[in-house]
């Protein structure tokens, strides 16, 4: 038994509800032939990761929904093994380089070169690139043993610098036989020349509207009714993530049948641990608080929540409980950090460093506040 996200997951570009603009333009370039590498880029739940997937199945048809995992081993130049999951069909391969960490280059480099040389040796790999039909016996034997013609990358974004210098230059060097596909939350980590060799798509976050099409559309397949009230609801909680307002329609669902009456929306257990983290930041600022949060930060990242998020979180928790005066200030010391934190390799460093800015930030302007009192 599968989840709503995925049993109601559109499988062809008509099938989407929304972009009909993006989907009719995916639509001709799959059918054209001159199919480039290509940038999809947009918030968490949009639907990048199903748009690729239903242009991948106007391409070659049902077969890229035959999918297998594999785990391939690498080896760092310090002859570390490196691991990375591997989700492949017979037409296209999709890998997060990300997962190696500082070695990402060395995936991106040995994988990709990998496959394009073992697709230079069939000579209807292009044709096959362009979407031509496979008759004749020898044509189905070719198709057999060529390995990949479109690698997905995703969290394209959560590249190194040095992995993106190696992509560019494998993007350049086998143009002739190999697409690739990047999927990212944002283009502003990229560098230029990657995106410079990519047709950009933006697939933005759905409007309310497209939202409560979507979400009636899957009560239609789940056969009930979805009242309006729930669906503003449920569209509201989910800040325009449509994978999460499908997970917790699915959930209310479960809870309440006929989803009548007040809706209470759970909130995920580490969301709940990043407001309570925002609560000790406020309410005091010592090195012993600062210490206490430090073991809840631990507590997070062991459940492998990523430290991006955490501190997305709990910079608008702590938004939300202070002054006006101090909202822009504190956004842009997450933001400073952040950087900082996709630079270096200790996230929990860089964790505290802005825990540490915040509270100093926050007992300054309480000061100031008091003595403006006396004055």
């Amino acid at each position: 038994m599968s989840l709503w996200v995925d049993k109601f997951r559109p499988r062809a570009l008509d099938d989407l509800h929304y972009h009909e603009g993006l989907s009719a333009r995916l639509k001709s370039l799959a059918a054209s032939g001159d199919f480039p590498h290509m940038l999809f880029y947009g918030p968490s739940g949009a639907g990048k990761k199903t748009r690729i997937t239903c242009t991948l199945r106007q391409l070659f048809g049902p077969g890229v929904e035959k999918l297998k995992i594999d785990q391939r081993v690498f080896l760092s130049p310090s002859k570390r093994k490196i691991e990375v999951n591997i989700v492949q069909s017979n037409f296209h391969l999709e890998i997060t380089p990300s997962e190696a960490g500082n070695y990402d280059r060395v995936v991106i480099q040995e994988l990709l070169k990998e496959i394009a040389q073992t697709q230079q040796v069939d000579l209807n790999a292009k044709q096959r690139f362009k979407g031509a039909a496979i008759h004749s016996p020898l044509e189905r034997f070719c198709e057999c043993i060529v390995d990949w013609t479109v690698v997905i990358i995703n969290e394209a974004d959560s590249l190194s610098r040095d992995a993106q210098a190696a992509l560019r230059r494998t993007m350049e060097k086998y143009m002739s036989n190999m697409r690739i596909i990047l999927c990212a939350n944002s283009t502003s980590r990229l560098i230029a020349p990657i995106k410079s060799r990519c047709l950009l798509m933006r697939v933005a976050a759905p409007s309310d509207d497209e939202m409560q099409t979507v979400l009636t559309y899957v009560a239609r397949r789940a056969y009930f009714d979805l009242p309006p009230e729930a669906a503003q609801e449920i569209i509201k909680d989910s800040g325009g993530n449509l994978r999460k307002a499908i997970l917790v329609l699915e959930a209310l669902k479960m809870q309440s049948p006929d989803l009548s009456g007040p809706l209470t929306i759970a909130k995920p257990d580490w969301e709940t641990y990043c407001q309570k983290v925002a609560v000790l930041i406020v309410t005091e600022q010592t090195p012993a608080r600062v210490m206490e949060i430090r073991t809840k930060f631990y507590e997070l990242l062991s459940h492998c929540i990523p430290p991006t998020v955490i501190l997305k979180t709990i910079a608008e928790a702590v938004v939300s409980q202070v002054d006006e005066t101090l909202k822009a200030e504190i956004m842009h010391w997450a933001a400073f950090y952040e950087v900082r934190m996709r630079i270096g390799s200790k996230k929990i460093y860089h964790l505290e460093a802005w825990v540490v800015k915040v509270m100093s930030l926050y007992k300054q302007s309480f000061y100031q506040f008091d003595i403006s009192e006396f004055s």
